[in-house]
């Protein structure tokens, strides 16, 4: 890349949309206002959201339920995915390592799938079923803080 192919960015040639400049111009007389009411007047600005005083949209649809601001998200990782890694000690660090996890929220395990083998599972929750799979197969659980 040098001076000779650079390119000017799309739309970056186009004169800005200049209004009110005679009838010639197509743009002239209202200005692309059109006729009277509360938008062609100078000065005017609404509400995001209103509708002329109709009730706004967001009034009209029915509300339900509500949003827990408490509420602790987990990645849930279940036990064939842990058994598939082939590791015999699991930790957050080791499944995001695997690309098992994405975010940083807890992880909770899940036991779904069967173990065949002993695994230490470090993890900040597990479902019941998973510790009795975990510990039937001869491993270890620990919860993490």
């Amino acid at each position: 890349m040098n001076l000779s192919n650079i390119r000017a960015p799309k739309k970056a040639a186009e004169n800005k949309k200049r209004v009110g400049r005679g009838m010639g111009s197509g743009m002239g007389k209202t200005s692309t206002r059109g006729h009277k009411g509360q938008r062609s007047r100078s000065g005017s600005r609404m509400l995001r959201g209103f509708e002329g005083g109709q009730m706004p949209l967001h009034r009209r649809m029915p509300k339900r339920g509500f949003t827990n601001i408490f509420r602790k998200e987990y990645n849930i990782v279940s036990l064939e995915r842990l058994a598939a890694l082939g590791e015999k000690d699991i930790t957050p660090e080791v499944l995001r390592k695997a690309g098992v996890i994405k975010t940083k929220h807890p992880v909770k395990i899940l036991g779904d799938g069967e173990l065949s083998s002993a695994l230490t599972v470090q993890a900040h929750k597990f479902s019941k079923s998973a510790q009795e799979k975990i510990t039937k197969a001869g491993g270890k659980f620990e919860v993490l803080q």
